[in-house]
C-alpha cells in the first residue's frame, strides 16, 4: 500500500485492515473459513464477517484506536446492528493497544464487545474461531 503512494503520514488503520485480511485469506486458502464484509442500508460497515460453514462466528472491526468518541460510536453501532442481523454474538474490535471486554448499547441493541490488540489477535491460539 505504501510503495506506490506519496504521503506524509502512514494510514495505520488501512495497514491494520490489510494485515487482518491477509491473515484471514491464509486461513481461507487452508480451508478453514470464509470471510466477507457487511454493509447496512444506512452505509454502516463491519470490516470482517467470519463464517465457518453456514454459521457466522465472528464480527470484527479494525482501527488504530478508539480515542475519538465518534469513531468508537461508529464501530460499536455497526457491530451491534450486524450482530442482530447476522445472529452473531462474538463481536470484536482490533486496535493497536489495550485488552478489554465492554458492554455496549445502541438504542435497543446490546452486546459485549471484546477490544483486543491486533498483535494478540494475530496469535491464532488467542482467537476464538471455532
Amino acid at each position: 500500500m505504501t510503495a506506490t503512494a506519496f504521503r506524509f503520514s502512514a494510514d495505520l488503520g488501512k495497514l491494520y485492515e490489510n494485515l487482518v485480511a491477509i491473515t484471514l485469506q491464509k486461513e481461507r486458502l487452508a480451508g478453514g473459513l470464509e470471510y466477507y464484509f457487511w454493509k447496512s442500508p444506512r452505509q454502516e460497515e463491519v470490516d470482517f464477517v467470519v463464517k465457518l460453514g453456514l454459521q457466522v462466528t465472528e464480527l470484527s472491526q479494525v482501527c488504530v484506536n478508539l480515542d475519538d468518541p465518534k469513531t468508537k460510536e461508529r464501530e460499536v453501532r455497526a457491530l451491534l446492528k450486524a450482530s442482530k442481523e447476522l445472529k452473531c454474538k462474538n463481536l470484536l474490535i482490533l486496535i493497536e493497544r489495550t485488552d478489554a471486554d465492554e458492554e455496549a448499547a445502541w438504542h435497543d441493541l446490546h452486546g459485549t464487545i471484546r477490544i483486543l490488540p491486533l498483535w494478540k489477535w494475530l496469535d491464532r491460539e488467542a482467537r476464538e474461531i471455532s
